[in-house]
């Protein structure tokens, strides 16, 4: 008969096993572990009771995860063995010193993630030895989200830090952001995420066992970082802001999560949030992800793989359920894609938890994969013809005559789907990634992928490479808020006979997502172009002007429209401004002046001094400060009515930041806002060395 073993306590050993497991970010408060690998305890034995030995001691240990139990793969039973298998949930023991006993536990590598109780069952009696999280583990090569590279794992699943890219193809802005998935409280928030879905309510039982599956935690964060279903993380919007805080405010994802946690869905989100916020929670949940920026992004309504664009005779747009945005971010998750039964398809996934349209009856997008969308694979699940659209749908352009009748006049088949982006892995530089999800424009691989696709909606290129009247908008050099500048359009004529023609050109403010705002420029003229004539519309941009309608994305549309009505030819041109924020005039650019030593518990005092460059008040004005392990948590906040600085004045500004704990290099990112401008700048740090602070530039020319 076994002998019975009494014990006193269990020692999770945590600080061993999270420095194994690549958690030891998460603090040292409990047991998490990555599953598919060993992790180990030691059972400490009571006085009097038997000393353990391998050939007279047998006991059964359950692992148990959800809130219903069955045999099955939340609630696993399993003895012990000569040594651990990495291939099913295992244990060995050995006889260790002190009166102890030394066990190795091995998890399956296809294990649902989650919270799980551990327990000793022998002869009947049942012991509880604890609790501990189990992970999805990109170092076990039997995981579904292993990832062969050391550095790409540093990057996409234990870094804090990154870079989102915004702005419009040419003229690229990076903004900072914290991800904060190790900081505490967190990783239990990214569980509750799990806990709140809607599937839970439906099967509890079959949720918890799916969350073996990469494929299904992303579907499920897709549809739960947003709240169009259900009570999720964030509320998205696109123009009223009064009763939440402006998108552009946030500059991580730990705030937005714990106030969710508090009290519910929380205002507001845009795609940059949303993506942010995602790739923050897979990464805790250990799903390796990166936030993936599509310039010239589609939203094809219809799901005929066209843009659909409708005019008047004047030029002005109408509406239609199609839509380019300036941009658009979602996530990549790094994972193999068993589900699709067939090779090929396993490495970075798109999902997107911005909610656009619905699939299969939820808010949600993806996963798919991101080869699938490059060779035209549009039955791959999830949502691929949706997303092959957003990077290569055409787009055609139509007038609408005052009869009823549309005339198509233009078009293009290479504007969707520019300069994919993402951050560069283990530094600060935007990384394209355009050719992971399409060919080359006019390239043969991309006809072939056209035609797997069934897309015969190709327009037909003129066979002349002289176009017959060319059209296109000038831009100033400096273009920055605050500044009055000059655009001008050109038109001219290569054709043999003159053209009697209306003239116009527009500006109007408009947000990343393509929504129009207010007018802010309009310029019309009668002329009549000779063969081989240019004209030239000119349109002056006044501050007094675009300063009051402009969003914070800092975006003005101008559009040139020509309108021959007597042989009923038209002619359209746009570019989209970014506005050059002003430079702020920060002392000791390279590094702050600062008054104390970078240790955890000595508090530091930082000066920033600024100089306002408009010729106007800065108004509502705030300095948000938020870092990993700097700011106790919660961002700080300091707010000012109004800067009155003109004429060379500056004004000078303290921080007192404190170090609560630290893991090698951290950030503390500092975000300047006013009605009129804002600005970034962040502070870099390793233990017991200064802070560097370089100024973070938003404008790069292309």
């Amino acid at each position: 008969m076994s002998q019975v073993l009494e014990f006193e306590r269990c020692d999770l050993d945590i600080k061993s096993n999270k420095r194994s497991h690549h958690t030891e970010q998460n603090g040292e408060d409990r047991l998490i572990v990555r599953r598919g690998q060993p992790f180990s305890l030691v059972l400490h034995l009571k006085a009097g009771s038997p000393e353990f030995n391998p050939e007279e001691t047998s006991f059964t240990l359950i692992v148990e995860t959800g809130t219903v139990h069955c045999e099955s793969d939340t609630k696993v039973s399993f003895g012990l063995k000569d040594s651990t298998d990495d291939k099913e949930w295992s244990a060995s023991a050995s006889k260790a010193p002190g009166n102890t006993v030394a066990l190795n536990i091995s998890s399956s590598p296809e294990a649902p993630i989650g919270l799980y109780s551990l327990s000793l069952l022998q002869q009947g009696q049942s012991t509880s030895l604890g609790a501990f999280v189990l992970l999805f583990n990109a170092w076990c090569p039997r995981d579904a989200v292993y990832m062969r590279s050391e550095t790409k794992r540093q990057e996409y699943v234990l870094s804090q830090h990154g870079l989102l890219y915004r702005g419009s193809a040419t003229r690229i802005h990076h903004k900072p952001w914290n991800f904060s998935q190790f900081e505490p409280g967190i990783l239990d928030i990214c569980l509750k995420i799990l806990d709140e879905g809607l599937n839970v309510v439906s099967d509890t039982d079959q949720d918890c066992s799916e969350r073996r599956s990469p494929v299904y935690i992303t579907r499920v964060l897709s549809a739960m970082i947003n709240s169009n279903d259900n009570e999720g993380v964030l509320v998205g919007e696109w123009a009223e802001f009064e009763d939440g805080v402006h998108p552009s405010t946030w500059i991580g994802s730990g705030d937005i999560l714990r106030q969710w946690a508090d009290s519910g869905p929380v205002c507001y989100g845009q795609c940059w949030v949303f993506a942010a916020v995602d790739c923050t929670v897979s990464r805790a949940l250990g799903i390796p992800c990166r936030v993936v920026t599509n310039f010239s992004s589609a939203h094809d309504g219809n799901g005929n793989l066209l843009i659909e664009k409708m005019y008047d005779e004047d030029g002005e747009r109408l509406e239609d359920p199609d839509s380019v945005w300036n941009f658009h971010v979602w996530v990549e998750s790094w994972m193999a894609r068993p589900d699709l039964e067939q090779a090929g398809f396993d490495g970075w996934q798109v999902s997107d938890a911005t909610p656009q349209e619905t699939s299969e009856g939820v808010f949600c997008c993806g996963p798919v994969p991101v080869s699938a969308i490059r060779e035209g694979e549009l039955t791959k699940k999830f949502d691929a013809p949706f997303v092959f659209a957003e990077v290569n749908a055409d787009v055609v352009e139509y007038v609408k005559l005052s009869t009823g009748d549309f005339v198509k006049f233009s078009g293009s088949t290479d504007s969707i789907g520019q300069n994919i982006s993402t951050k560069a892995v283990g530094r600060d530089k935007r990384r394209d990634i355009t050719h992971h999800y399409k060919y080359p424009e006019g390239s043969e691989e991309e006809r072939r992928v056209f035609e797997k696709a069934q897309h015969r909606n190709k327009l037909q290129k003129k066979a002349c490479d002289i176009v017959p009247i060319d059209l296109q908008i000038k831009l100033a050099k400096n273009m920055v808020v605050g500044s009055d500048f000059e655009v001008y359009a050109v038109l001219a004529n290569n054709c043999m006979v003159a053209k009697s023609c209306s003239f116009m050109l527009y500006a109007r403010a408009v947000r990343y997502n393509s929504t129009r705002g207010a007018s802010c420029g309009f310029i019309s003229d009668t002329v009549t172009v000779t063969p081989g004539e240019e004209k030239l519309l000119f349109l002056k941009l006044k501050y007094s002007d675009y300063g009051k309608v402009i969003s914070p994305d800092r975006m003005i549309q101008l559009t040139a429209f020509v309108n021959d009505k007597e042989n009923r030819e038209y002619h359209k041109a746009e570019k989209l401004i970014v506005l050059d924020e002003p430079d702020l005039e920060i002392k000791q650019c390279a590094s702050l002046q600062l008054t104390g030593e970078a240790r955890v518990g000595q508090p530091l005092t930082a000066e920033l001094c600024l100089l306002n460059p408009l010729p106007e008040a800065l108004q509502d004005c705030s300095f948000t400060l938020e870092g990993v392990g700097l700011t106790q948590e919660k961002p700080i906040t300091i707010k000012y009515v109004s800067l009155v600085l003109q004429g060379g004045l500056n004004s000078t500004f303290y921080f007192f930041l404190k170090i609560v704990r630290t893991f090698g290099q951290s950030w503390c990112l500092c975000h300047f806002k006013s009605s009129q401008i804002s600005f970034y700048l962040y502070i870099y740090m390793k233990e017991h060395q200064p802070y560097v602070i370089p100024i973070m530039r938003s404008g790069l020319n292309k």
